[in-house]
């Protein structure tokens, strides 16, 4: 009776992993419904595990909503660093390229003198 119950708990692992890479609209509710089936389900180890997502589901629904936001902004990140690589060819100082980078991403000005005296 045991083999029954591990293909049980594999398509639990394989649904939820599914549930967290798509993540939509729905997902929350989709988790939610998720949990419900497994505390269902009474395997011991999967429904301990529910208890926990329980427990972090402001964390989780958080997670959710803003997934996509962090995402956009690490592309846009990476995009400045990869410019800053291209401006720093030649230089032999590892330091060099660091300050290059915070210089793009913190979109510093650099003050110049006034020419108009």
């Amino acid at each position: 009776m045991t083999y029954p119950t591990i293909g049980k708990a594999y398509s639990f692992k394989e649904s939820f992993t599914d549930i967290f890479n798509e993540c939509t609209n729905d997902s929350v509710k989709k988790l939610i419904s998720w949990c419900k089936m497994v505390e269902q389900s009474a395997i011991k180890p999967l429904v301990n595990f529910v208890a926990m997502i329980n427990s972090h589901m402001y964390g989780i629904k958080k997670l959710f909503a803003v997934r996509n936001v962090y995402n956009g902004i690490l592309e846009g990140l990476n995009s400045k660093i990869q410019l800053a690589k291209r401006r720093v060819r030649g230089f032999v100082n590892t330091e060099n390229f660091k300050y290059m980078v915070y210089f793009i991403t913190g979109e510093l000005k650099q003050d110049y003198p006034n020419d108009s005296l």
